[in-house]
């Protein structure tokens, strides 16, 4: 751990992937490190309270939570990713809490025991991706023409719908033209791209297999 930024990882984890995407937006140098969540190691423990990722090491300091490592980064490097004024700061910091909201839906969703439960949290999901086309403007960010903090929240997020909709058509975005608009350019940022290891998708893939849920059942009914 010899570099002065080291992200502690998991290769999975969408939380992980919106810090990396912050550190390329601000153009800084990190080592990053995958561990094994279901094996920890001691040195992992130690650095994070909580057990999970990420946790950030600053010259050897740890950083955890991904919010409150944003927020740091954000508040000591250029360029900021949060508007100056007050108030649209604040509704931007709403927002990115309503993406890890969205984040334990879809937990919900992939970890569905039923056919009835998959379509209930399914419809959750439309119903929320119908809350954020009401506030998305012209794009193609969600605050215009500048990358921000929300985007990187909803940039891992996005990412998921690309193996869902491989599986079925769940109708999550079929009636947000907007929010379409807003996954495809975050799917071609750099910064996003290159926040999610190259097999990320395929490890989804084999994480959702091995679930035993619906979503799982649809799967292998898929490829049989």
């Amino acid at each position: 751990m010899t570099s002065p930024l080291t992200l502690i990882s998991h290769h999975l984890c969408p939380y992980v992937q919106r810090v990396a995407i912050v550190l390329q937006e601000k153009g800084l140098h990190f080592e990053r490190i995958d561990i094994d969540l279901a094996d920890k190691p001691d040195w992992f423990l130690r650095v994070s309270p909580l057990g999970k990722t990420p946790v950030l090491l600053v010259d050897g300091e740890a950083i955890f939570e991904s919010a409150v490592i944003c927020e740091y980064l954000d508040d000591s490097m250029a360029p900021p990713l949060h508007p100056t004024h007050v108030l649209t700061r604040a509704r931007h910091r709403g927002w990115m809490e309503f993406g890890s909201s969205l984040l334990n839906a879809i937990g919900g969703f992939y970890s569905a025991p039923d056919d009835i439960g998959l379509q209930r949290r399914a419809e959750d999901i439309r119903g929320r991706f119908l809350q954020l086309e009401d506030v998305l403007g012209d794009g193609p960010y969600f605050a215009g023409d500048k990358f921000c903090m929300v985007d990187a929240v909803f940039g891992p997020v996005f990412r998921y719908f690309d193996v869902f909709d491989a599986v079925a058509d769940f109708g999550f975005m079929a009636a947000t033209p907007k929010v379409c608009a807003w996954r495809e350019a975050l799917r071609m940022r750099p910064s996003v791209r290159a926040a999610a290891p190259s097999d990320y998708e395929a490890a989804l893939r084999d994480f959702l297999l091995r679930r035993g849920s619906a979503l799982s059942a649809l799967m292998k009914s898929e490829t049989t």
